[in-house]
């Protein structure tokens, strides 16, 4: 199975370019064929490195990256399988340029989704650029539980 997968947040330098680098080290380990890739529904920071504390922690759990922010371009409709957005937001931004471009080979989904530990409503992924570096571990704990939920589900749509 070859998935090409696409995390959004809103400037991409901390929730979706971590969310790139999870999904593709946990697809690795689990052998599978798999492009991850990110963008901001924003032109915020174009051709910068993810915040330091994103690449901190990160660095703590032994994930390398080398992407640098970009935004959202059209043909990443149709290039992408699965388009993910970090919260609610982002979800209605990206909404209204899918029905622009309708119809689009991607299908978008709120990463929250994901999430086991959800409850009955689907959370945001909370940006922590205001916050500290803890509030960026927080974020990668609620990262890595959705995407490994999300390869799961994706490995048993396509069985």
């Amino acid at each position: 199975m070859s998935l090409n997968v696409l995390f959004v947040c809103l400037g991409n330098i901390c929730r979706s370019p971590m969310a790139e680098a999870i999904c593709a080290q946990q697809g690795q380990a689990a052998g599978l064929e798999l492009h991850c890739d990110s963008a901001g529904t924003a032109n915020y920071h174009p051709n910068e490195r993810p915040d330091y504390r994103t690449l901190d922690v990160l660095m703590e759990q032994g994930i390398h990256t080398t992407h640098l922010a970009r935004q959202i371009r059209d043909q990443d409709w149709q290039t992408f399988d699965y388009i993910l957005a970090m919260d609610a937001a982002n979800l209605a931004d990206l909404k209204r340029q899918q029905q622009r471009l309708a119809p689009t080979h991607a299908e978008l989904l709120p990463m929250g989704l994901f999430d086991p530990e959800r409850g009955d409503s689907i959370p945001n992924v909370p940006d922590p650029y205001y916050g500290e570096i803890e509030d960026f571990r927080e974020v990668y704990t609620q990262l890595e539980r959705c995407c490994g939920e999300f390869l799961n589900w994706v490995q048993a749509k396509t069985a």
